[in-house]
């Protein structure tokens, strides 16, 4: 029988077997759940005890999820989508409603489950309500801005703090809008460019696709400009879970609510910046950290899918963008290994470490009928082609929980997993037994504690001989979020409420340093990420639909992560998951990339099932019987290419200026207030405005672009327009609505061919 009243802690669900609310308020009503394992009908009692009361013995009634619970976890078709199905299973749920507690009562319960002669209880636990009281009736909180200083932002009187009888649980407070600003940033946003009007979390969170839908993201920030009037931004100073209500309640109001450490004492700082969007993203990076410049290969085309999981299927879609003469400058290799640790290439010959040490490049052999009979050879081969290869990574470690018999006791799997548990190198629950992920990707794995240099080194070393052996050039840095626990201990002391969100943080920055220590660039390619993010590597935009909506989607989350001072972004470009997409979807999505920071392909783990998912422009001409598509993929290919002297250039000034390579229009024209009816527009580098083609059809219809100040040439037609206006043609599918300022323009006609 089991009774946490946390439950799995997933952000948006509840579980069977928690308390709801966790922490109840005063006089509210809430419910205690349990899980109860029995192949009869056992009977179910809460034992209940109040302060000054005699105890209460309460049965439990069978218990169902709500609906609500089973739309948390909506993620449509895919490989995952079964997994999430299952996360929230309830068989042998049961739950009892209890009145609300009188402010100052506590109540003491355990659960006890009884079945003939055999009997089971929980551990006692004890609930005590929650109030919200004003700053001034709450002496143990302290709420600063800049550290101390008074600021007319802050409205008057706005400052409570929740509190139970352990201590302070929240703060809120909130800070004052004019009528013509609009809020930009919070981290990588899918749902809105301007979050005026609306409400939203920071917590680091796996959506499976649909994220817009869902109003979640991977990499959330307590951070976001304020655009219009004299421009300020601001930073709330925490790594725990916030949640804002931008002017949604009370137009003239923003929000703030901040999860605190449940101390009898708790501080929280919020700086706030005045200026320009450059000004406050300069402050912000002065305590973030800033991007680094990265070599030119990273804006090459990249090029993936899931299923490409032997030598010949990588050489084989290499060697077709060589005969299509598609250049490619990146391969991701995702389904290279084991799967079960993530170090050892599938089929390699080896011997056990008994210790859990990292093998060396000499103690592999490779059989030459297994999935990758010479994988250094196939990897110089790339190389000479002027390929770079990324090898994917996910910072878990599969364990007999999910293995089962599947594998001996002693391979180097299990043995890895118990070196690093009893180094004490894994992420420990509170009482001090390793943690198991909650989530539905790899469920019940051990998860690496990065957030100590030993346990980076310990992670990274096994690793090594990727790098220094096989001259691997950088690594996919997947997942990320599946640290649920606020209690989890870490091993630089900090607690899951705090060590949670900036996991993603460490795991990027320890593949960088494992790069950088063997003389390569600290490529890592991530979805995840916290305050921090920006100064350790790449970022994709995460797993979606191939779908006109999730490209639009994925459009304001480059816009939006652009604004927290995410330099190298980009997407799936037109989805990684489902049905291949149609042909305009595809190539649509394709143009756009050209003028993203990062431009690739990717697709879906589907089983090798018929018909295939892949998403190179071949398969996708085969699919809809548009073989024109190959010849117009190529033509992008080739423009993005020549793009890429640009592209760095700009990358590197972004470095130093703190300008957005890819920036919403509002960084250099903040107030001009016809930008916000073309909020997915945006500017790449300082040459560039892009609108993105994001509905079907702009071949037979106009497409409308607004031009802010100056004057602009359109790149495809080399036409003049004066800006303050908005200009509309027909494009055809290799032209993308993109116009250069006059003045770069000379630099740059000969790429377009004018």
């Amino acid at each position: 029988m089991t009774h946490r009243p946390y439950g799995i802690e997933h952000p948006y669900a509840t579980s069977a077997d928690q308390r709801v609310p966790v922490h109840p308020a005063i006089q509210q009503d809430f419910s205690i759940g349990a899980v109860v394992t029995s192949d009869g009908d056992p009977q179910v009692e809460l034992h209940y005890t109040p302060d000054g009361q005699e105890t209460q013995i309460i049965p439990l009634a069978p218990y169902s999820p709500s609906a609500a619970d089973a739309a948390a976890l909506a993620g449509g078709d895919g490989h995952l989508a079964s997994a999430q199905a299952a996360q929230l299973e309830s068989d042998g749920a049961w739950s009892v409603t209890i009145p609300g507690l009188r402010a100052g009562q506590s109540a003491r319960y355990r659960i006890v489950a009884t079945q003939g002669s055999e009997s089971a209880e929980t551990a006692e636990f004890v609930v005590s309500p929650t109030q919200w009281v004003a700053d001034a009736e709450e002496p143990r909180g302290k709420l600063t801005i800049n550290g101390g200083h008074a600021h007319d932002r802050l409205v008057p009187g706005s400052v409570e703090w929740q509190s139970n009888a352990d201590g302070l649980l929240k703060v809120r407070f909130a800070l004052r809008l004019e009528d013509a600003e609009h809020v930009v940033g919070f981290g990588e946003r899918y749902d809105h460019v301007d979050q005026r009007g609306h409400t939203l979390d920071a917590v680091v969170f796996e959506q499976y696709k649909s994220q817009g839908e869902h109003h979640r993201t991977y990499m959330p920030m307590p951070f976001a400009h304020v655009i219009g009037g004299t421009g300020w931004g601001f930073h709330v100073e925490t790594l725990r879970r916030s949640w804002y209500d931008v002017g949604a309640s009370t137009a003239t109001k923003l929000f703030v609510e901040v999860a605190l450490g449940g101390s009898q004492s708790e501080e929280l700082n919020v700086r706030i910046m005045d200026g320009s969007a450059q000004t406050v993203l300069s402050a912000f990076l002065d305590t973030a950290g800033r991007p680094e410049q990265m070599p030119e290969w990273i804006f090459e085309l990249w090029a993936s899918g899931n299923e490409w999981n032997t030598q010949q299927i990588v050489m084989d879609r290499m060697d077709a963008h060589r005969d299509l003469d598609i250049p490619v400058g990146v391969i991701v290799i995702e389904a290279w290994s084991d799967e079960e640790g993530i170090t050892i290439w599938r089929d390699a010959e080896y011997s056990v470490n008994s210790d859990g040490s990292a093998h060396a490049f000499e103690d592999f052999t490779f059989n030459r009928e297994g999935a990758w009979p010479d994988p250094k050879a196939m990897i110089d081969e790339l190389h000479s082609r002027g390929i770079k290869v990324i090898l994917w990574q996910i910072p878990l470690q599969k364990t007999s929980h999910d293995l089962g018999d599947s594998v001996p006791q002693d391979s180097q799997v299990l043995t890895d997993g118990r070196a690093m548990v009893e180094a004490g190198l894994a992420v420990r629950e509170a009482d001090g037994t390793p943690y198991h992920n909650r989530g539905w990707w790899f469920p019940q794995a051990l998860m690496a504690d990065l957030s100590t240099q030993e346990g980076r080194d310990w992670w990274t070393e096994k690793r090594r001989y990727l790098v220094e052996g096989f001259d691997i050039d950088g690594f996919k840095t997947d997942g990320g979020e599946h640290a649920w626990g606020w209690d989890l201990q870490y091993g630089d002391g900090r607690r899951g409420d705090e060590g949670n969100n900036l996991y993603p943080v460490h795991y990027a920055r320890a593949f960088g340093d494992l790069l950088r220590s063997a003389g390569k660039a600290p490529v890592t390619f991530s979805r995840s990420g916290f305050t921090g993010s920006q100064a350790h590597g790449l970022f994709w935009a995460g797993d979606e639909n191939s779908t006109w909506q999730a490209f639009r989607n994925s459009v304001v989350a480059g816009i939006t992560a652009g604004s927290c001072g995410i330099l190298y972004w980009g997407w799936d470009l037109a989805g990684f998951s489902g049905p291949v997409p149609d042909s305009e979807l595809y190539i649509r999505a394709t143009g756009a990339s050209v003028f993203m920071p990062i431009m690739q392909y990717h697709s879906e783990f589907n089983h090798h099932q018929r018909p295939l998912r892949d998403r190179t422009p071949w398969y996708v001409a085969s699919s809809n019987e548009t073989p024109e598509v190959v010849e117009q993929f190529r033509y992008l290919a080739k423009l993005r290419e020549a793009l890429v002297p640009y592209i760095k250039e700009q990358a590197d000034a972004s470095v130093e200026t703190d300008v957005p390579l890819l920036r919403g229009l509002f960084f250099d024209y903040p107030l001009d207030v016809r930008i916000w009816e073309h909020d997915t527009q945006y500017l790449f580098g300082d040459a560039f405005l892009v609108n993105p083609v994001l509905e079907a059809g702009a071949g037979t219809q106009p497409v409308a672009t607004y031009l802010p100040e100056g004057t602009w040439v359109d790149v495809f037609t080399g036409d003049e327009h004066e800006g303050g206006q908005v200009v509309s043609r027909t494009y055809t599918l290799l032209e993308v609505p993109v116009f250069a300022k006059v003045a770069q323009w000379p630099t740059l006609r000969g790429v377009f061919g004018l």
